[in-house]
């Protein structure tokens, strides 16, 4: 095991897609974030789950402000491991 001091802020690639928002680093099997990526998908993310804005809308206001894509499936598959299901942010139950 090296003894390398990974940056608090890097997480481990555990797949082979970078998430939006990261991009690779320079220590080998960690992703290095993208603070201004990070904080547009947090902003935009909130004003999904607020119900202020489409995930299409959001998905493109994100590209044209990081010009980075990502798709609006990809968005809420973010927005839900944030911040819970639709249903279950709403308390429906089925």
């Amino acid at each position: 095991m090296s003894n390398i001091d990974i940056p608090d802020n890097y997480i481990k690639r555990i797949t082979s897609t970078t998430p939006f928002g990261y991009t690779e680093s320079e220590i080998k099997g960690w992703l290095q974030p993208i603070p201004n990526e990070l904080e547009s998908l947090e902003f935009i993310s909130k004003m999904v789950v607020n119900e202020e804005i489409s995930l299409r809308m959001a998905a493109d206001w994100l590209e044209y402000k990081t010009g980075r894509s990502i798709s609006a499936r990809g968005l809420q598959k973010n927005i839900d491991k944030v911040y819970g299901r639709r249903q279950e942010r709403l308390g429906a139950t089925s």
